[in-house]
């Protein structure tokens, strides 16, 4: 079983194992996350009954490759199934065959429907069949164990775990995972022996976030700039044309999704509805209310609320390394290669935004640096309305135990050094801060760096210091 990190979520597979009910795991997060690969190597690729959805194909066309798969399992009949009825009954004979492979330790029959979105085609009966086949067959053997997977995480969780119907309350345990944090991707580099230094593996999700496919694509014989121009940018590379590729895969009409994720690509700390509403090719209502809560689901974007300005609603922000590096770098064309960008201006401006999102997308660590790990806790950017000149702020955490942590995140070279002019600046937005928001808590200045701060009078302005390496926890 080769599974780097994923702690928690091997625990919970043992758990449904070990569990004396039938439980229905399902299993969803964004594509190229793992998700397949976990399942199957956590079963060693052995299964009751494993059958995968086909990608942009008709309901004959998926009916009949689960008629394949049936076979491989010992279905014996010539013709594909007539109905998705008739394709669950026949599987249902298959796991009631006294030969059919169990689990060793729990003997559980494990069945694995893999891409299950791409089997509910339009104006199919595959959901209501998987309903008879889970509430009419499996529910009442406490020996199985079916577990469900795709990628179209908003299929998954509104068809399956908040549905209202057949499903309602039927889905027993449920896995959304997430992408690989820092920890898990130095973890991952060392396996494929590729020497990448912490700096370097920071830059590395800076760019493919912590996407376990894109990361396995890195070549240890190049340096990281050198990939980057070999995997996105070459016109031939692996992932040139991943980021139409994962849209198309994940929604059956994309175009809404396109616009509103590259209206808010330009907005760098993220856009209230009311101003994406009025974009061309957005527009309001409910398609904008599904379309957001889709890309929220699959991880792209996350949505917070400012304490500040409650009347206003909630704020729609882009939390996807790769997206935002595709769409700045890599789509229009104008930058032919990264290895020469390195050495213009524009890459150091780059690598300090850049910093901030791998930062955001490690609020865990953060928290486990602050000792505040049990602490509830609400996380934001501000921007001042009332004051000029006017102050951001990159992260705000404000917490329960009356302390607001105001971050700042610097990507540089060496120790990070506070002069005079930017301590004067540090204390001029807390200055701000305070003024327009009326905070009952204390404010601590926290300075998230990549190796530290260097040591000096001015340093000690600052009440608590994070670094690269604590990112790693």
């Amino acid at each position: 079983m080769k599974i780097l990190g994923r702690k928690k979520e091997v625990t919970l597979l043992n758990d449904c194992l070990e569990s004396r009910r039938p439980e229905f795991l399902a299993v969803y997060g964004r594509r190229r996350v793992g998700k397949t690969y976990l399942i199957r190597e956590f079963f060693g690729q052995k299964f009751s009954f494993y059958a995968t959805g086909v990608a942009n194909k008709k309901t004959r066309d998926q009916r009949r490759a689960f008629g394949e798969w049936l076979k491989k399992y010992g279905d014996t009949s010539e013709k594909e199934p007539g109905d998705w009825y008739e394709a669950f009954s026949r599987l249902e004979s298959i796991l009631e065959d006294e030969r059919v492979y169990r689990e060793p330790i729990s003997g559980k029959r494990v069945i694995f429907l893999d891409e299950v979105p791409w089997m509910d085609t339009a104006r199919s009966d595959f959901k209501s069949a998987l309903d008879m086949f889970w509430n009419g067959w499996a529910s009442a053997r406490p020996d199985v164990l079916l577990i469900v997977c795709g990628s179209a995480t908003s299929w998954v969780i509104n068809n399956l775990i908040l549905d209202t119907g057949g499903f309602y309350n039927r889905v027993t345990r449920q896995i959304h995972l997430a992408p690989f944090t820092l920890a898990e991707c130095e973890e991952l580099f060392s396996l494929n022996e590729i020497p990448f230094q912490r700096r370097q593996i920071i830059e590395s999700y800076m760019v493919f976030g912590g996407i376990p496919y894109y990361l396995n694509l890195i070549d240890k014989r190049l340096s990281l700039a050198q990939n980057i121009d070999s995997l996105l940018f070459d016109e031939r590379g692996a992932l040139h044309t991943e980021y139409d590729m994962m849209f198309r895969s994940l929604f059956r009409n994309s175009k809404k999704h396109l616009a509103i994720i590259e209206t808010m690509a330009k907005r760098r700390y993220g856009v209230l509805r009311t101003e994406l509403a009025v974009e061309e090719g957005i527009g309001d209502g409910e398609p904008l209310t599904t379309s957001l809560l889709e890309l929220e689901q699959c991880g792209f974007i996350r949505k917070y609320k400012n304490y500040t300005k409650e009347k206003q609603g909630f704020y729609y922000q882009i939390m996807d390394p790769f997206i935002l590096f595709y769409l700045k770098y890599v789509k229009d064309g104008k930058t032919g290669s990264w290895l020469s960008y390195k050495d213009e201006g524009g890459y150091y401006a780059w690598r300090g935004l850049a910093y901030e999102l791998v930062c955001q997308n490690h609020l865990v660590q953060i928290k486990q640096a602050l000792g505040i790990s049990g602490v509830e806790t609400g996380a934001y950017a501000w921007r001042s309305e009332h004051t000029k000149p006017g102050v951001q702020i990159d992260l705000v955490i404000d917490r329960k135990d009356d302390v607001i942590n105001l971050c700042e995140m610097k990507y540089s070279d060496r120790p990070y050094s506070i002069d005079a002019e930017y301590e004067k600046h540090l204390l001029y937005k807390a200055e701000v801060f305070r003024n327009e928001t009326h905070p009952k808590k204390a404010i601590h200045l926290t300075m998230i760096t990549v190796d530290g701060l260097e040591k000096n009078a001015y340093a000690n302005s600052i009440q608590n210091e994070i670094t690269g390496d604590e990112l790693f926890a």
